[in-house]
């Protein structure tokens, strides 16, 4: 069986969100194609609950090459797939390297500026939106990018689809206590709509600790490191998933959201263009709060055009198929 390597931080593997998911849902993929997609990581840590400083940071990366390096010859692996643009250096050592991004530098971000120079020696990236696509091309000028999707469960999707179980006043909220993901703007929206149910849910345990500094109003449910059978039971029960975010480069709690028919309040940011179905709404901080009331006073209860959107274009059927066309043309080298 053919080895990739699939290089990510620690924390990324240890923790139950987007990257963890990615990660175990190309393991599934390669496994049915024949692939053994192998775990590597280098061996820092962060704290508890929330980043340390100088930690989990590109430039903190290019003193961890040997840790990464000496795991790779170990596995006698000759592809890689690195997710952390610090190691793009990778490719003096690894011909056949590829860029996943789980960040990208844009100026919402954190660490933008330390991610920039890096971006500049990419030659071959994988991204999820064509919008990334776009920016690699005429921000950094790499060409040879592909487009694949992160694709959800459709199992879990078909296993959890009740319209039935809809709570007409519940918002679902998924990010991370980040000032790029705006978990402040969930909580005034509560705090003035008192009659809303407003979920939020967090996708690592260190994010229990951090959100002790926030008052949280009593109609908020905050939920931390739940299974993607959880996500998909609790996403189901809500009438609108709301994102607030600044920047994202992965944007998979939308596509799921869509996959379960959820009405859609996203931001007006280009990034999230690819979401863009009957019932998927575009605002900011000056009108986020009504649209959120107006969706849930719509009188569709489920988005059956949300949902056949995304089975068309971000399902797990599509994302296996991107990766069987381009493992197909990058292991032959």
């Amino acid at each position: 069986m053919k080895k990739v390597g699939l290089l990510m931080r620690k924390i990324q593997f240890a923790e139950a969100q987007g990257p963890r998911v990615f990660a175990d849902r190309l393991k599934q993929i390669g496994k049915e194609l024949g692939i053994d997609i192998v775990f590597i990581s280098p061996e820092r840590h962060v704290s508890g609950y929330d980043h340390l400083s100088g930690y989990e940071h590109e430039k903190g990366d290019l003193v961890n090459y040997d840790i990464v390096l000496d795991k790779i010859y170990a596995e006698n692996i000759d592809h890689v797939i690195y997710t952390v643009s610090g190691f793009t250096y990778l490719k003096m050592f690894i011909k056949n390297s590829v860029l996943f991004p789980h960040s990208f530098p844009d100026p919402a971000l954190t660490g933008y500026e330390m991610m920039k120079p890096f971006y500049y020696i990419v030659d071959k990236a994988i991204v999820q939106t064509e919008y990334l696509k776009t920016q690699l091309h005429t921000v950094f000028g790499v060409d040879d990018v592909t487009v694949i999707p992160i694709g959800f469960n459709e199992d879990l999707a078909d296993k959890h689809f009740d319209p039935m179980q809809i709570v007409p006043n519940r918002v679902l909220w998924i990010g991370r206590d980040e000032a790029n993901r705006r978990p402040e703007l969930v909580l005034e929206y509560a705090r003035q709509n008192p009659d809303k149910e407003v979920f939020m849910v967090f996708g690592g345990e260190r994010y229990r600790e951090s959100m002790k500094r926030y008052s949280i109003p009593d109609n908020v449910k905050l939920r931390f490191a739940l299974t993607q059978d959880e996500i998909f039971l609790l996403m189901n029960s809500a009438k609108v998933y709301w994102s607030c975010s600044i920047f994202d480069t992965f944007a998979m709690p939308l596509t799921e959201a869509l996959a379960m028919g959820k009405i859609i309040v996203k931001p007006e940011h280009p990034c999230y263009d690819h979401i863009s179905s009957k019932h998927a709404f575009s605002g900011n901080e000056k009108n986020w709060f009504e649209l959120v009331n107006m969706a849930l006073a719509s009188a569709n209860k489920v988005s059956r055009e949300n949902r056949q959107y995304a089975f068309n274009h971000f399902s797990s059927t599509v994302m296996k198929q991107g990766y069987r066309d381009f493992f197909d043309k990058w292991l032959r080298n």
